[in-house]
């Protein structure tokens, strides 16, 4: 239990509250790579923590993320042009570089300060593992390198990166992502669904009899120098041996899933407020030991996992507007919720806890 003081503190995001500083001490993802394929391409717009920003990828491949509003009258630099390295505002002209830095202002006279003085507010950027990342905390001679997950350490072709939008605040979407016991009931068949074939031996499914079965697992935590690692253990078929289900929690906001079997594609993600009622999911699966497999490709463009099923504007497509296609035949027969998909699962009892869960 927190106190509404405390709640607001980890639920609070914007600049100059504390869990907004905290967060800006950190890379934050704003953008796939593909988002922004082309040099001199369209403009993206980004909010996260509470900014408004847009992103653009300059004549020299770089990637510049700045206010989004002109310093010089508020225009909307997301109508500008992105030309000849350099972002440039269609009101009266005025071009900023990849740093922020004025590089022309073509209705202010030569010799005019301005010329020196007018910057815009920018961030530094960096790409690693298909993701934009940017570096938001105060100026240091020296700025922490992005962190170095292990997705983004391997080939292109051993991973899968996405992104989809929740519409909830970060802390209860990381609460509900880390949580292992809610998989005995959220994601698994009806009660009325026999599941004789994990029950055999030799099923690679095993696990999902024994988490059926065993709605208590018994937790321990190891914290770590970046984090925490979660640990559920279950009761298996053979006496004196348990099924442990582990969950990573890494600072501020990354997590990983839980791997069953050796050689299996794991699956991570990292959140990231983009207000105090909405944030994004970057999710990641990969393989460090062989190239994906084109089946799994497959299923992740359709939903599969944490991955959830999206739109051409990264929300899901069962979502709150349509109450996630919930089918209450399915729920009677079928599935405990009757919703398709695990992500979109997680995604329902998330939401429904409420734009900010009330943790008092």
């Amino acid at each position: 239990m927190l106190s509404t003081e405390e709640n607001d503190i980890l639920t609070r995001t914007d600049a100059d509250t504390p869990m907004g500083e905290y967060f800006r001490r950190f890379w934050q993802p704003v953008a796939l790579c593909q988002e922004l394929l082309e040099p001199d391409g369209e403009p993206l717009r980004v909010t996260i923590l509470g900014e408004q920003l847009v992103a653009f990828r300059d004549t020299e491949g770089r990637v510049g993320l700045m206010d989004r509003r002109c310093p010089h009258r508020g225009a909307d630099l997301f109508f500008g042009r992105n030309e000849e390295c350099g972002l440039r505002c269609v009101y009266h002209g005025w071009k900023f570089d990849v740093d922020g830095k004025v590089v022309e202002l073509p209705n202010v006279p030569p010799g005019v300060r301005h010329h020196q003085s007018v910057r815009i507010k920018s961030y530094p950027t960096r790409e690693f593992g298909g993701i934009v990342w940017t570096y938001m905390g105060p100026d240091m001679p020296e700025i922490p390198d992005v962190p170095r997950l292990e997705f983004g350490l391997v080939d292109d072709a051993r991973r899968y990166v996405m992104k989809q939008r929740i519409e909830c605040n970060w802390a209860q979407a990381m609460e509900g992502d880390l949580d292992t016991s809610h998989f005995s009931f959220l994601h698994m068949p009806a009660p009325n669904v026999e599941t004789t074939e994990n029950r055999d031996a030799n099923s690679p499914n095993r696990h999902l009899y024994w988490m059926r079965r065993d709605g208590r697992p018994k937790f321990d935590v190891l914290d770590h120098e970046v984090g925490f690692v979660a640990g559920g253990a279950r009761a298996t078929d053979d006496e004196g041996e348990l099924y442990w289900r582990m969950t990573q929690f890494m600072l501020p906001s990354h997590g990983t899933g839980p791997a069953t079997v050796p050689g299996e594609t794991y699956y991570g993600f990292t959140l990231i407020p983009i207000d105090d009622q909405s944030c994004w999911m970057y999710c990641y699966a990969w393989n460090p030991e062989r190239d994906l497999h084109q089946t799994e490709l497959d299923k992740f463009k359709v939903g599969h996992g944490i991955i959830a099923e999206i739109d051409g504007e990264y929300m899901p497509l069962r979502n709150r507007s349509n109450d996630y296609g919930i089918d209450r035949d399915a729920q009677r027969s079928e599935t405990y919720t009757g919703v398709r998909g695990t992500a979109e699962q997680d995604i329902m009892i998330q939401q429904s806890q409420g734009l900010i869960a009330d943790r008092t």
